[in-house]
Formats: structure tokens, C-alpha cells, sequence
């Protein structure tokens, strides 16, 4: 395997489990009508983020690839508002602030990824 393919892989994974981490973490929280609300949001956008990297890693141009990362990115940023913006409990604070830093990492690696 390259290390283009290694990176890819990684990437692949790093937004499988962070999806899959918002997804726990949502379980968790006080259920509040807003935290609800926020949670279902997060799922999706967490869920998005890792679904069109995918897209991207399989796109058909250089256009569509750019599109895909694009949105990623933009699904990252979502993320961090919805995480932001859910009530947690002092136990969970350090989940949320660990989510909100990979989010925000996330981010930063689809706008240089953009940016080249």
C-alpha cells in the first residue's frame, strides 16, 4: 500500500470513528428538547462528514472530489456548532471538548486538502 493510500485510510477511519463517537456521545446526553434537537443534527452532520470523504475518495473528477471535500468540510463545522450548543453534565465535558477539537482538526485538514 502507498502512503497516499495509508493517508486515505487513516482519514477514512478518523471520520468513521468520529462519527461513531458523536453517535455515543449523543446517547448520553440529559434528554432536553433542545439536546434532542442538536443530537439529531449532530448524527447527521458527523454521519456526513465521514460519508462524503468517502464520496470523495471514490470520485470520479477533480472537480467531484473537490466538491465532496468541500462538503466534508462544511459538515465538520456543523458538527462543532451542534457539540457546542448541546447541555452536557461536568462528566461529559471532556468528551464534548475532545469531539469539538477533532471536529475542528477535521476541518483544518479539508480546507488544506481544498487549498492544494
Amino acid at each position: 500500500m502507498s502512503q497516499d493510500q495509508n493517508k486515505n485510510y487513516d482519514l477514512d477511519e478518523r471520520t468513521f470513528q468520529f462519527a461513531k463517537r458523536c453517535r455515543d456521545y449523543v446517547k448520553i446526553l440529559p434528554k432536553t428538547i433542545s439536546n434532542i434537537e442538536y443530537g439529531k443534527q449532530l448524527v447527521r452532520s458527523s454521519g456526513s462528514t465521514a460519508a462524503n470523504y468517502i464520496e470523495a475518495s471514490e470520485a470520479l473528477s477533480k472537480k467531484d472530489f473537490l466538491m465532496r471535500i468541500k462538503i466534508s468540510r462544511k459538515e465538520a463545522k456543523e458538527s462543532a456548532l451542534w457539540l457546542k450548543l448541546a447541555t452536557s453534565v461536568a462528566t461529559q465535558e471532556k468528551e464534548k471538548e475532545t469531539l469539538i477539537d477533532e471536529a475542528n482538526q477535521l476541518t483544518k485538514i479539508f480546507g488544506s486538502i481544498v487549498s492544494k
